[in-house]
């Protein structure tokens, strides 16, 4: 049985998410993440709108971003994001960026995502069901 999964995509800096000095903003890591966990759904067959029509929605409730290197206008990187199993009620998502040309690690960072009803927003404590499933088609089945 695997714990993880890993999606591995490449990306350019496009000239919006620089400043006047062409130097990435820091914020725009965080939005490289999200990149990372949409490709990752895109992948693995568990996209957001999976989760709204199961009327879950999964808020981010904890990120963090380690910077190890500036990015610039014009870079290219490679963006892993891996999904790491947890028997709680949460998606635990670790990301790695690299520079494509270098292979040098830019940053590396994580996240949590909780399950809540989309109506109520309530806090749900269970995996809701098309997840436990998921899992057992992507975690569980010898690959």
């Amino acid at each position: 049985m695997r714990q993880k999964l890993t999606h591995i995509t490449e990306l350019e800096v496009k000239f919006s998410e620089a400043d006047p000095l062409g130097i990435v903003w820091h914020g725009h890591f965080i939005r490289y993440f999200e990149d990372g966990r949409e490709a990752f759904g895109e992948a693995y067959g568990i996209k957001y709108l999976d989760f709204y029509r199961n009327n879950i929605v999964v808020p981010v409730v904890r990120i963090n971003c380690d910077y190890k290197r500036i990015l610039r206008y014009g870079h290219r990187i490679r963006l892993e994001t891996t999904y790491e199993d947890t028997p709680a009620a949460k998606l635990l998502f670790h990301y790695a960026i690299y520079d494509a040309a270098t292979n040098e690690q830019v940053a590396k960072g994580s996240s949590v995502q909780v399950f809540m009803q989309r109506e109520s927003l309530e806090l749900m404590l269970t995996i809701p069901q098309f997840m436990t499933d998921w899992k057992k088609k992507w975690l569980h089945a010898e690959r």
